[in-house]
């Protein structure tokens, strides 16, 4: 009979800001992907992205010219639609999958993936399963993706109408985050990182909150300086949540029922659902979080001043937070399926204050469906009042 044995897994988790990151002289990229035997590449580009902007696949294959023989030979490069229909369509994973055997990818390639948080969830996935592990090499190009989910070690695809029904934890290769990537989003777009911007700084930093209630204005206008510190700064505290190790109070597999990174999302991932993803996921965040902070407030958890200062700051940056589906009842399964899948006991993080997480697990139903109502009243009457 063998003793039980540890194994300490020693994973670099490489993230880098830069700027025009395609720019010949730019060395960011080609510093994280060189080597002596660097293998070949694959790039991966959301569709949408590259029918934006054209001369981005000329541009990617002079930069690995530019970069010489150390830089991974680039062997193909294959669009997928972004946004959740990449994730609910399985037949594009089988797609990606054929392509990587068509190319005889192997441990040692490389496989760029360029888009979105859902984009990347796809192609990591794919990545993760073939040959167990292909080097995925992550470029983040929207503000929820490059501040949250594109620096997280989680990837998946949706299965039976459930989010990230299959999917692995994989640390990336790398993670290169282009800020000019970001200038060509709408505003809708923009704003979506925001909310996840705001989720952390609830969680673990109440000094960022601060910075973020001061710069309001200038992120509602886009200011580029504003903006840059958020992501970066977004970016920099989901990811020592992640490197931490479970004895330094860290979980990055997800090994207990504690989610505290998804916080507000219970409600969140129910909300798209419910409306077949026409909400965005930044947006769902961001109703997620006034409703949770309206749930603290009414069972005497957050005091009436940090309520008004979250569910403040989130108005402020440009989200609505009322929704005719937070009246519908199916909104409190989200609390279920948020348990089943962990399993265990329900595990949700509300706030006592602003970076003072309380985990909770239990709750009132009878409560929750009430705030829920009352958030949803104000657009309910709004359209019952233009009869629309």
């Amino acid at each position: 009979m063998c003793d039980e044995a540890r194994v300490q897994l020693d994973l670099a988790h490489r993230v880098r800001f830069t700027r025009d990151a395609f720019d010949p002289v730019n060395t960011t990229l080609a510093q994280v992907v060189s080597s002596d035997h660097p293998g070949r590449a694959l790039v991966v580009v959301d569709r949408g992205l590259l029918n934006a902007r054209p001369e981005l696949q000329n541009q990617i294959t002079a930069y690995a010219d530019a970069h010489g023989p150390e830089f991974p030979q680039i062997v193909a490069f294959r669009t997928l639609p972004g946004g959740e229909r990449v994730k609910n369509d399985l037949s594009l994973l089988e797609e990606l999958l054929g392509v990587f055997n068509h190319h005889r990818l192997d441990r040692h390639a490389y496989v760029l993936a360029i888009g979105g948080g859902a984009l990347l969830d796809t192609v990591g996935f794919a990545a993760a399963v073939c040959h167990r592990g292909l080097r995925l090499v992550r470029m983040p190009t929207t503000t929820l993706s490059q501040g949250d989910s594109g620096v997280g070690v989680k990837n998946g695809v949706n299965m039976f109408g459930q989010k990230n029904f299959i999917g692995s934890f994989a640390v990336p290769h790398a993670v290169v985050n282009d800020l000019a990537l970001l200038e060509a989003l709408s505003d809708r777009d923009w704003r979506c990182g925001l909310s996840e911007a705001v989720k952390v700084a609830l969680l673990k930093d109440s000094a960022f909150f601060d910075q973020i209630e001061r710069d309001r204005e200038r992120l509602v206008q886009r200011d580029p300086v504003a903006g840059d510190r958020v992501w970066e700064r977004s970016a920099a505290l989901h990811l020592g949540h992640i490197a931490r190790t479970p004895s330094e109070g860290g979980d990055p597999f997800e090994r207990t029922t504690s989610r505290p990174l998804d916080a507000g999302h219970w409600s969140a991932h129910q909300l798209e659902r419910m409306s077949d993803f026409a909400i965005r996921h930044g947006e769902a965040v961001a109703l997620g979080l006034a409703l949770d902070a309206d749930y603290a407030l009414a069972t005497g958890l957050l005091p009436a001043a940090d309520h008004a200062r979250i569910v403040g700051l989130l108005g402020a940056l440009g989200f609505d937070l009322h929704h005719p589906l937070l009246a519908d009842p199916r909104l409190l399964e989200g609390i279920e399926a948020f348990r089943e899948h962990l399993g265990g006991k329900l595990t949700l993080t509300l706030f006592a204050g602003v970076g003072q997480p309380v985990e909770v697990h239990e709750v009132d139903a009878d409560r929750l469906a009430a705030v829920a109502a009352a958030r949803a009243a104000s657009v309910l009457g709004r359209v019952q009042n233009t009869g629309r």
